[in-house]
Order: C-alpha cells, then sequence, then structure tokens
C-alpha cells in the first residue's frame, strides 16, 4: 500500500513541475499584456507592482481552470481587467491614494519602449475614462474586435460598438482641446 502511495505522490509532484513550467512559459508570452493594463489602472509604481502580483497570482491560480473554447488572451483580459478594475475600485476607497493616484503623471516604462507626447496624452485620457471604459480601451488597442470585447467585458457587442464610438469622440474633442493648449 505504501509503495503506490509513493507513486502517487511521485506523478503529482511531476504533473506539477510540468504545470509551473507551463505557466511560466504562458507568463513570459502575456506579460506585456498584463503590464498594459497594470499601466493603464494604476498610475503610482508600487500599486502596480503590487497589481501585477495580483493579476499573476489569479492568474496562477485559474490556470489549471482555463477553458480552451476561449483564446488564451480573452481569458488572461477578462482575469487581469477584472482584477485591475477591484483593484481601482478598493484603491478609491483611501482617499490618501485616491489623491496620489490623480496627481501623479509618471507611466511605466518598459525597456524597449519610448514614449512620446500623443501616447502620454492618450494615457491621460484613458485615466480620466470609467473603469469599464479603460478596459475597453485597453483591448481596442490590443487590436481586438468587439466580439471579444464583448465576450472578455460581459456586454453586448452592441454595446461595445456604442461605447467605443463614444469614447472614439471624446478622443478626438481632447486632443482638439491639447492642439489649441499648446
Amino acid at each position: 500500500m505504501r509503495i503506490i502511495y509513493s507513486k502517487k505522490i511521485k506523478v503529482k509532484v511531476e504533473e506539477l513541475k510540468l504545470q509551473d513550467s507551463d505557466f511560466i512559459e504562458y507568463l513570459e508570452s502575456c506579460k506585456k499584456l498584463i503590464f498594459k493594463v497594470a499601466r493603464i489602472y494604476c498610475k503610482d509604481p508600487e500599486d502596480r507592482k503590487d497589481l501585477v502580483q495580483d493579476i499573476t497570482l489569479q492568474l496562477w491560480k485559474s490556470y489549471n481552470k482555463y477553458d480552451k473554447a476561449y483564446a488564451i488572451s480573452t481569458w488572461t483580459y477578462r482575469i487581469a481587467l477584472n482584477v485591475s478594475i477591484s483593484h481601482l475600485r478598493k484603491t478609491k476607497t483611501r482617499q490618501s491614494l485616491l489623491s496620489s493616484y490623480s496627481q501623479q503623471s509618471e507611466f511605466l516604462h518598459l525597456d524597449d519602449v519610448v514614449v512620446d507626447e500623443n501616447l502620454e496624452h492618450l494615457y491621460k485620457f484613458i485615466e480620466s475614462l470609467k473603469p469599464i471604459d479603460k478596459a475597453l480601451m485597453v483591448l481596442h488597442m490590443e487590436g481586438c474586435k468587439s466580439k471579444e470585447i464583448s465576450t472578455v467585458l460581459g456586454m453586448s457587442e452592441t454595446n461595445i460598438s456604442t461605447r467605443k464610438q463614444r469614447i472614439k469622440e471624446k478622443l478626438k474633442l481632447y486632443f482638439e482641446t491639447q492642439k489649441q493648449i499648446q
């Protein structure tokens, strides 16, 4: 009886090692996505690190439950955005964090990305949006179609299309205003 038990443990350890290896590979492939979402929802660098950790932890907890009926990017966005929105709600309840969040203008820079002035304005615009609209913008900027966005956000395609159009109009007005200021 003891030998069977030991074999079961050995098999389980091997399965966990394989799962760890797969998860690390998966995480490496989607790290830019995670950083983009965290960057949109969290301006403070230290809070952003916490948010990235929270997203990663939730991805790890859910990794073995991934439903292959969905694209891995859709699944990743859904988890990252849900964790980010929850994090944002928690942050908004603390006045001191809210104050530093709205005043700080530093962005997370990936090593190989140079942020130009228009991109900086775009992130400031996105920062002013409601949490759901931020999520929509992130997904739209990643090239996701309305159908995938509706799956990730749990909304109808019509609602997504309407929101995108309204955001585009606001964005156009925002950039026109920025040009007049300069």
